[in-house]
């Protein structure tokens, strides 16, 4: 039995003074607040650990590259594809490692990791055909953190067009190849393997509706009206939105999350509403690649979950994703407080969408992630502890516990340099 005290901590019923958290086995065993101070002392507010529900690991070393001239998302896609081209097993093993440290000292303890990078450059499969995402899984529980990871299907180069040269190493060539290498995944403890539907326009439609047929029960994420160019191809090949695509080859669901979701129209909000789909906002993401803004407010206000994630992982703050996503609607509303704090934080540490709904709250029978954020820092002092999400950083983490086991301390991860495991690793694929 372990025992951790917080100064301040969330609580399911709100804010408490002096909690003491008792853990066992990896997972809470009593929470008393108002307790003597005793154990591992954790002093700032302590929150749950955070869910990081969409990431791209590999879009990190586009970091700081991408913003000369101007441009869309189309344009980025072009430099994203050629650095695709430069990663191997051990070299992606060896970035995502760095990443997914950067990653827990930012109080992330769970990653949906949208993995398509299947193959080797070219599209042959190495001898194991899940090198790569064997190597996230490693990289994950060498960092300390969960992963799930979401293999991603993904056959076609836009509607009715082949695979680009760029693209054949994430292509199986057809759903049931996809099906026979994910199936060969033998998941350990710290990682749970899910599915993806790259998006409407990397998938035919009969070839969701088979993958919706043959996921059942899994995690399964999408791509979902991210730009308004997908939206309107759709509707020229199929006569709908990309929504109601989905509900036609009955992708949609309570195991669904539609990552972005940005450019919904017509009653899509209601078909995501009426089949239980969760949505997944990535707002550094989106504003960085200026996709736009998507309906935070509407889907919240239909029921619809909401989930964060770092995407291409330009940032990795899961406090700026949360605040973003207040703030962008403040500026299209001309209204503040759209969202509570307590909002935010439930986005920031959703994890059912992972396959992980035993975690993401300080209750007994939760699994054991602290994230504490110090109340000394230029940004957090003085601050009211409940007022830590529109306040603080991932630079004002200070401790992070991971299932029982405790990965940060002082604001330093005890195994990984991330700093110095970054530079190595991203100037090596630059090299």
């Amino acid at each position: 039995m372990l025992t951790f005290w917080a100064e301040h901590a969330l609580l399911p019923g709100g804010p408490a003074d002096a909690v003491a958290i008792e853990v066992a086995d990896g997972r809470i065993a009593k929470v008393t607040p108002g307790g003597r101070r005793r154990g591992d002392v954790l002093a700032g507010v302590t929150l749950p650990g955070f869910a990081n529900a969409h990431s791209h690991v590999f879009h990190r070393v586009l970091r700081g590259r991408t913003h000369v001239g101007s441009g869309t998302f189309w344009t980025w896609r072009e430099g994203m594809y050629a650095l695709s081209q430069r990663l191997e097993p051990d070299s992606y093993y060896r970035l995502a490692r760095a990443v997914y440290a950067e990653m827990v000292l930012a109080g992330i303890t769970a990653v949906g990791e949208f993995h398509y990078l299947h193959h080797s450059p070219g599209g042959r499969p190495y001898s194991d055909p899940n090198a790569m995402g064997e190597a996230l899984i490693q990289a994950a529980a060498d960092a300390g953190l969960r992963i799930t990871l979401l293999d991603t299907l993904y056959l076609a180069g836009g509607f009715g067009l082949p695979l680009e040269p760029a693209q054949r190493r994430f292509g199986d060539g057809s759903l049931e190849a996809w099906l026979d290498r994910v199936e060969k995944l033998d998941p350990p403890g710290h990682a749970v393997i899910g599915g993806a539907v790259h998006s409407v326009r990397a998938v035919p439609d009969e070839a969701i509706a088979a993958f919706a047929c043959s996921t059942e029960g899994r995690p399964v994420h999408v791509h979902l009206s991210e730009q308004r160019s997908e939206n309107e191809a759709c509707r020229l090949e199929h006569g709908c939105s990309p929504t109601e695509l989905l509900e036609r080859c009955g992708l949609l669901g309570p195991d669904l999350t539609a990552v972005h979701a940005t450019h919904l129209a017509g009653h899509d909000i209601d078909l995501l509403r009426r089949s239980g789909t969760t949505a997944c906002f990535c707002p550094t993401t989106e504003r960085d690649l200026a996709d736009g803004l998507g309906p935070a407010r509407a889907l919240a206000e239909a029921g619809v979950r909401l989930s964060l994630g770092t995407d291409s992982n330009a940032i990795v703050d899961m406090f700026e994703e949360a605040r973003a996503v207040e703030m962008h609607e403040r500026l299209v509303s001309e209204e503040r407080g759209r969202f509570t704090a307590g909002e935010l934080l439930d986005a920031m540490t959703r994890h059912d969408s992972l396959g992980w709904p035993d975690a993401g709250r300080i209750e007994v029978g939760a699994r054991a992630d602290l994230v504490t954020v110090g109340l000394r820092t230029p940004r957090t002092a003085g601050i009211d502890p409940s007022g830590v999400v529109y306040a603080a950083t991932g630079a004002d983490i200070t401790d992070v516990i991971v299932d029982g086991r405790r990965i940060v301390a002082g604001g330093r991860h005890l195994r990984i340099d991330a700093g110095a495991e970054l530079a190595a690793a991203i100037g090596g694929l630059w090299a």
